[in-house]
């Protein structure tokens, strides 16, 4: 017995000496052994926030294009404590200048300015922001001490400047800092989840994985914007002008269809941009309206029955305001006779309009200033919007009277004006002015956002005049170079001086010039308001400025829609004038290699309308840039080809005939 009891005594013993020297073996390996990459992950697991960002949602356009995106990056951090601490016990072969040499060579960053953070006595020091993931696992292959990573995402935007004052801009923290990120920054955000491997918590509550954000779909056609954009690049060029503003809305449903303006600024990169070029003119900017504003004038007194269209002003070109002079912008004091409302409206007469807006009366006036929407915010879904500004009704003296009828002394938004304009297009009916089409949520589950009536501002028939000599004015006054062939257009110019910051009276050399119109007049798509603060050169006119700019826009938008633009354009196209020639269609499109990510094919778009054109390259993640109209006669990037998402295509349209022709023609002689 004692024999066997000393036995199991030694046995006993032997196996925890065995365990002792395991515990003391496996210590010595991670106290020694392991210890600075042990040390390195401690420091990674004590810095790093148990929060983890959720996938910012996708911005797109009315096609479905992609105009915002997020793709995980890195965070990449150092503490200097801790290097320091490893470098001192030699516990690492790395020293904080090789360090710094690397990381900087890398990540192509200043080497002194890191070796100097690296330097700080701190426990944690920002080394980079939303670095690449590949890079970011280079770095991290180099098993460097004190260095740890975190998650972050990096806001892209395919189109670059298209539409970039819109979309606005995230910051580093993920959230929406300007525009439409912003304003609709809790859907697109989504919920950060949390992670506990790294504090080892057994909590459900903090082990969950976040839920990306809402993806948001806007009323914008990336279309309509590229032929904005175009337009407002050429304005920059032709005018100089300081700031260029142009928005294209729906005018029976408040719906946006394109807004830019310039100065402008490439989202990607927008640490290098300023306030000022990132500014959303189009909601933000206060200007007096000009002569474009008569519309609003001419169409309340014609509701309250002040004002009949065939009324007749005397107009000697000035009229005498106690001491004030009030002028026509043509010719000072050049006389026009007798004239009715309607030829005041043709010739942009201040002297008639002052009139009506006097005839009008205070009271009546200010009413319709308001309901139209003016002196308060139009609500529409994007930051930054300002309120234009209205004299108070009490201060509001003869003289104030008269100017504000023509469009001076009082200060709109762009977005303010073109709502109003588009309530006397549709009808009547103001409605509130709006960005977002749709949001799709991430459990696939989708809200759609309707049309908003604010109010009946004036009855259809007063719409209706209103209407019929803004067409007048087009057709055969101040609007002449918007006319489009076959297409009823509604327009206004506008001329305003601007406020002398010296003076305090107007200026005699700087203007807005503008324009402002719909078509077609009878069953518009679309309005249009085109504005340039202090064009240079020889003419300051709205209409000459302008008036081809709202051309090209309304023409381009209307064959877009697959609406005639001339009596002879066809929209559609079913039947053939020659039965023996068949109509071109798209063939079978064979890609030269598999597209990678962010790649696409570009499709074959033969024969089809502006519209299936638009419609296919949506599709495809690609963009149209068009000129003509007709069918599809020729592509700029050969069916096919593998390309970029968010390539601009450039595609020529032309009329069925000429394309017939072309495939009758024989072939070039060798």
């Amino acid at each position: 017995m004692k024999r066997g009891y000393f036995v199991r005594e030694k046995v006993l013993y032997g196996l925890l000496i065995c365990m002792v020297v395991a515990v003391i073996g496996r210590l010595f390996m991670l106290q020694v052994i392991d210890a600075s990459e042990l040390k390195a992950k401690g420091i990674e697991m004590r810095t790093n926030s148990a929060s983890l960002l959720p996938e910012r949602g996708k911005i797109l356009d009315a096609q479905g294009s992609v105009l915002a995106q997020s793709i995980p990056v890195k965070e990449i951090y150092a503490d200097p404590r801790a290097i320091n601490e490893l470098i001192t016990k030699n516990q690492t072969p790395w020293t904080k200048e090789t360090m710094a040499d690397k990381i900087s060579e890398l990540l192509d960053l200043d080497r002194d300015k890191l070796l100097e953070k690296l330097n700080k006595d701190l426990s944690w020091v920002n080394i980079a922001n939303q670095v690449d993931l590949e890079k970011a696992e280079e770095i991290k292959a180099l098993k460097l001490p004190g260095i740890g990573y975190s998650d972050q995402q990096r806001r892209v935007y395919p189109m670059d400047s298209l539409a970039s004052a819109v979309l606005g801009i995230v910051n580093l923290a993920g959230h929406g800092a300007e525009g439409i990120e912003s304003y609709y920054d809790e859907e697109l955000y989504g919920t950060p989840g949390y992670s506990s491997q790294q504090f080892m918590l057994k909590d459900s509550q903090l082990n969950e994985p976040p839920l990306k954000g809402s993806t948001i779909h806007l009323t914008l056609d990336s279309t309509i914007q590229y032929l904005i954009e175009q337009q407002l690049d050429q304005l920059v060029e032709t005018t100089q002008g300081k700031r260029i503003a142009i928005l294209a809305m729906d005018p029976m449903t408040g719906k946006i269809l394109g807004m830019g303006s310039r100065p402008t600024f490439n989202p990607n990169e927008y640490t290098s941009t300023t306030p000022e070029e990132r500014r959303n003119l189009n909601i933000s900017m206060s200007y007096e309206p000009g002569s474009t504003f008569k519309i609003i004038t001419g169409a309340a007194a014609m509701e309250e029955g002040t004002l009949k269209t065939k009324d007749v002003f005397e107009d000697p070109g000035y009229l005498r305001i106690g001491p004030r002079y009030i002028t026509n912008w043509d010719s000072d004091f050049r006389p026009h006779g007798k004239i009715t409302f309607e030829e005041g409206m043709m010739i942009s007469s201040n002297v008639v309009l002052a009139h009506v807006g006097m005839d009008l009366g205070k009271e009546a006036f200010y009413t319709y200033l308001r309901a139209f929407g003016f002196g308060g915010r139009s609500g529409i879904d994007l930051t930054g919007e300002e309120t234009g500004l209205l004299i108070p009704e009490d201060k509001a003296r003869d003289i104030d009277m008269a100017t504000m009828s023509f469009g001076q002394a009082n200060l709109v938004t762009p977005v303010q004006l073109l709502t109003a304009i588009s309530s006397i297009a549709n009808g009547g009916t103001l409605y509130k002015p709006y960005i977002l089409e749709k949001i799709t949520y991430p459990d696939g589950t989708t809200k759609t956002i309707e049309p908003t009536p604010v109010r009946q501002v004036v009855s259809k028939s007063t719409a209706e005049q209103m209407t019929a000599i803004l067409e007048s004015v087009v057709d055969k006054g101040t609007g002449a170079a918007a006319h489009i062939p076959g297409v009823r257009v509604a327009g206004k110019t506008g001329t305003a001086q601007k406020v002398d910051p010296e003076t305090g009276g107007y200026s005699s050399t700087d203007f807005v010039a503008s324009f402002a119109a719909y078509a077609p007049a009878n069953d518009p798509k679309i309005a249009l308001l085109i504005l340039i603060d202090t064009p240079q050169g020889e003419s300051h006119q709205g209409g000459t400025l302008a008036g081809p700019v709202a051309k090209t826009i309304i023409e381009g938008t209307l064959q877009y829609y697959g609406i005639p633009v001339a009596n002879e354009t066809p929209s559609e196209v079913s039947e053939l004038p020659d039965t023996s020639f068949e109509r071109p269609s798209p063939g079978a499109v064979v890609p030269e290699r598999t597209p990678l990510k962010g790649e696409t094919v570009v499709p074959d778009l033969t024969g089809l309308t502006m519209r299936q054109a638009g419609e296919k390259l949506a599709q495809a993640e690609l963009h149209l840039n068009f000129s003509g109209t007709g069918l599809v006669k020729s592509q700029s990037i050969q069916s096919g080809t593998v390309v970029n998402t968010g390539t601009m295509i450039d595609v020529q349209f032309a009329p069925l005939e000429e394309i017939i022709k072309q495939s009758e023609e024989p072939p070039p002689t060798p």
